[in-house]
């Protein structure tokens, strides 16, 4: 397990964030906001980021928003954190595109999402992840999210993508811990929590990172879990974990998490607007007070330099 954590963190990092995509109110990617965010990432101790997924809208940039967003964060990141590619659509032949792309434009890794919408058999899912892995030379991590997929990567299909030697990683939102463990025994595949609600689970039974929503704001607070977790302190782990319940849920059960993190990182003055494209509309005012209410918890308990700030004026 040693070896393959130590390779995984290599090609992805361990704590990685799944990073909004900033927006300007008038529409477009907000390169003022990607520097400050991206500065922000790597001042909390991120070592990966995933850019283009969930969290970062990635159905509503065109490819050419996409290639732009990864070059900038690639060229800001470079030697100090991964950058992972969101390239995974429900049409293979366009993330096999998109693929080639995010490598042209400085990707260090990709990050393939099961094929939504379209709902495929599970041969299919296979052959869709082989043929964006044989696109490029970059490492793979398969991104499993069946509730918003519509189906999940049964254990089955992640053994046998394992195989390929491009496909090293699982990002697994599917919280069947279980399924995790056996694929885990079973292969080398690196796994790594996306859902924020089970860091602590997913890195006490050998996952290896995190990809997380909630990092936009506290990577930190993400490091000292990881680091927590490794050194066999698990009474430290549960502290850290039940110090940020408040952010987490703030984050991701009360509205959507890009809506959540955008307002938290506005809020924080790390980005300059929340601004989201629909079909997402941005967080309503009623929502405000508990999501400052939760980040001037986490900064009370010791969070970054800007949440620190933020405290000051959200609590006056």
């Amino acid at each position: 397990m040693t070896h393959s954590r130590e390779t995984a963190q290599a090609l992805f990092g361990s704590n990685l964030v799944a990073m909004v995509t900033p927006m300007r109110p008038d529409g477009p990617v907000s390169e003022q906001g990607v520097a400050s965010l991206v500065g922000h990432l790597l001042a909390t101790g991120c070592d990966g980021i995933v850019v283009g997924g969930t969290a970062g809208e990635v159905p509503t940039l065109t490819a050419a928003e996409m290639v732009d967003l990864v070059s900038a964060v690639a060229d800001r990141a470079r030697g100090r954190a991964r950058v992972i590619a969101g390239v995974g659509t429900y049409d293979t032949a366009a993330s096999v595109e998109r693929a080639r792309q995010a490598e042209a434009a400085g990707a260090d890794a990709l990050l393939v999402v099961c094929p939504y919408y379209s709902r495929p058999t599970q041969a299919g899912v296979v052959a869709h992840c082989l043929a964006v892995a044989d696109a490029t030379d970059l490492p793979v991590m398969l991104y499993d999210v069946p509730a918003r997929a519509g189906i999940s990567m049964e254990p089955d299909t992640l053994i046998e993508l394992a195989r390929h030697p491009r496909i090293r990683a699982v990002k697994d939102a599917k919280e069947d811990l279980f399924d995790a463990m056996a694929v885990m025994a079973t292969t080398s595949l690196a796994y790594y929590c996306g859902s924020d609600e089970l860091n602590l689970p997913y890195l006490s039974i050998g996952a290896c990172g995190v990809v997380s929503v909630v990092g936009n704001i506290v990577a930190d607070r993400n490091a000292e879990l990881i680091r927590a977790v490794r050194s066999e302190d698990l009474e430290s782990a549960r502290d850290i974990q039940r110090s940020l319940l408040g952010l987490t849920e703030a984050v991701m059960r009360t509205s959507q998490g890009a809506i959540m993190a955008k307002a938290a990182l506005a809020e924080l003055g790390i980005i300059p607007h929340a601004t989201v494209r629909m079909p997402l509309l941005e967080m309503p005012s009623a929502d405000l007070a508990k999501l400052r209410t939760a980040l001037a918890a986490i900064c009370i308990r010791g969070g970054t330099e800007s949440a620190r700030a933020a405290s000051r004026r959200v609590t006056g």
